[in-house]
């Protein structure tokens, strides 16, 4: 089981994506300028500031030649998961939902949080059951997710903020959506941030495992 982690300029969670990865199986880093993606099984889009945030958040990401072939991959049926910057590149791609706005307060938030799991049959949260909460890190300054009334049919859940709180002013409490068939699947907390007990929390590591089971 290898698992792939997109490397934008400005990317600056993927050496701790890779490592989430490496407890699963094998993990290596694809480069955006690389249409190849190694044959890997799934992959992670991680978060960071892709090319420096300009124009909009992921914007310009989303153009990028690595991104082509990701696109493809989930056509496929291909896992993918896009973690806060990551969430923004696929809502950007039109491969998930929704859009990704500031945060109501206007600033950067950073704390611990729980999310709770809606939907535990995609491939990233077949190891959870509904209901379980999750206790992971947020740190974004653009995560307030949006649909827009007319898209509201494409409303397809599977995280929420839990007890702690909305921390951005999402929509219905949204922390993270997927795709129809459930093999994308986008959030704004930071699973890869949350697999060592000794960190605060390893239930982060249920979302990389789910793929793991999920392709096994």
């Amino acid at each position: 089981m290898k698992l792939g982690v997109v490397r934008f300029p400005g990317t600056c969670d993927d050496t701790d994506a890779v490592l989430a990865c490496a407890r699963v199986g094998d993990a290596e880093i694809l480069w955006h300028k690389d249409r190849s993606l190694h044959d890997v099984d799934a992959i992670v889009i991680p978060g960071g500031f892709s090319y420096g945030d300009y124009l909009r958040v992921g914007a310009i990401a989303q153009f990028s030649p690595v991104m082509e072939s990701v696109a493809a991959f989930a056509r496929d049926g291909g896992p993918v998961l896009g973690i806060c910057n990551g969430f923004q590149i696929l809502c950007e791609a039109r491969m998930l939902p929704g859009a990704l706005l500031p945060n109501l307060e206007r600033r950067f938030i950073c704390r611990q949080l729980g999310i709770e799991v809606v939907d535990a049959g995609t491939r990233w949260t077949a190891a959870c059951s509904d209901g379980d909460v999750l206790s992971i890190p947020v740190k974004h300054q653009a995560g307030r997710y949006h649909l827009p009334p007319e898209q509201a049919d494409d409303e397809r859940v599977v995280f929420r903020y839990a007890h702690d709180g909305n921390p951005n002013g999402s929509t219905n409490d949204i922390a993270g959506v997927a795709n129809a068939a459930g093999n994308v699947v986008g959030l704004m907390p930071h699973p890869e941030h949350a697999v060592d007990e000794l960190t605060g929390s390893a239930d982060g590591l249920k979302l990389f495992e789910s793929a793991v089971h999920a392709l096994v």
